[in-house]
């Protein structure tokens, strides 16, 4: 199953200049026990997938909203020259294709 396939909503969000939300919405329990579940959902796998080091991840499930929030240091702070995305509004798409 595809995240894309599995999740209802996937968004990307500054958090303070320094930090990035990648919020993980789900239909029903069942894409939200595999989300959760999954290894390709765990801080080094998306440390690897953003090319950053797993201490700068927290992935925070929440199973109330069923719902998953990635939490990532941002490389370059928001605003700043060389960032390629100030509102951090398209960080999420590396996760489309994600294979739960």
């Amino acid at each position: 199953m595809k995240l894309i396939d599995a999740a209802k909503v996937i968004r990307s969000k500054n958090a303070g200049p320094l930090s990035l939300t990648i919020d993980l919405m789900f239909a029903d329990e069942e894409g939200y026990r595999a989300a959760s579940a999954s290894p390709n959902l765990t801080a080094g796998a998306i440390a690897r997938l953003y090319g950053i080091s797993a201490n700068t991840v927290a992935v925070i499930p929440y199973e109330a909203a069923l719902a998953v929030k990635l939490v990532i240091d941002r490389p370059i702070v928001a605003g700043s020259p060389g960032d390629s995305d100030a509102y951090g509004a398209q960080q999420h798409t590396r996760l489309l294709d994600l294979d739960l």
